[in-house]
């Protein structure tokens, strides 16, 4: 029990200087009921550029579909935000076949010194594949989403890709461990970064 707390006490002051978005770790092939508890060290390099850290929930619900919830704080011109995602599985993870999602998430975030709410929706397309006698998921997702700024009653659209792997780290005495890495490129009034994710599965 004491190396559990340990374990995760020691993710989350790893990331105590940066903070992130993401797509987080979704796609990850949990059991049903399956949990994890993540932190994520991350960095936007374009516009609103900081580091921060963020903190994430992640919920299996059935077979098909996965919750998220987060929250994260930063410095630079986009300080803070909260989240909840749901991912919802079309096609499986089976054979030669890649699994295919669509992810909704809803955010609340102060950005620019406005507070702003925004929506998206991102088709996600992941496969499993065999790294040195370890499983890892690479996947690649395309989020579009609707930004309203409360305080100018204005709207935008934008638009990113993002790209990565999520998958147990291959090292004994840490393979019960998720890690991820994930980078994000601005197509349209959106950021570009790179998030590094720690997960324990509860």
């Amino acid at each position: 029990m004491l190396k559990k707390l340990a374990a995760i006490s020691s993710s989350l002051v790893l990331t105590a200087s940066a903070w992130g978005y993401g797509m987080g770790q979704s796609m990850y092939p949990m059991m049903p009921e399956g949990k994890l508890i993540g932190a994520e060290v991350t960095g936007v390099t374009s516009n609103g550029k900081g580091m921060g850290v963020q903190g994430r929930y992640t919920h299996k619900i059935n077979p098909q579909a996965v919750a998220d919830i987060g929250l994260g704080i930063s410095g630079g011109d986009r300080d803070s935000r909260i989240f909840a995602g749901f991912d919802y599985e079309l096609f499986p993870d089976y054979g030669n076949q890649p699994r295919v999602s669509m992810k909704i998430q809803l955010e609340n975030a102060k950005e620019f010194d406005s507070r702003r709410n925004i929506l998206s929706l991102a088709p996600m397309v992941s496969k499993g594949f065999s790294f040195w006698g370890t499983e890892a998921y690479p996947f690649i997702a395309l989020p579009f989403g609707v930004n309203l700024n409360d305080e100018a009653s204005t709207y935008q659209t934008q638009m990113n890709v993002s790209f990565g792997a999520t998958g147990n780290i291959p090292f004994d005495g840490y393979r019960k461990y998720i890690a991820s890495i994930e980078g994000t490129i601005d197509l349209k009034d959106s950021y570009t970064g790179v998030f590094l994710g720690f997960g324990y599965p509860l």
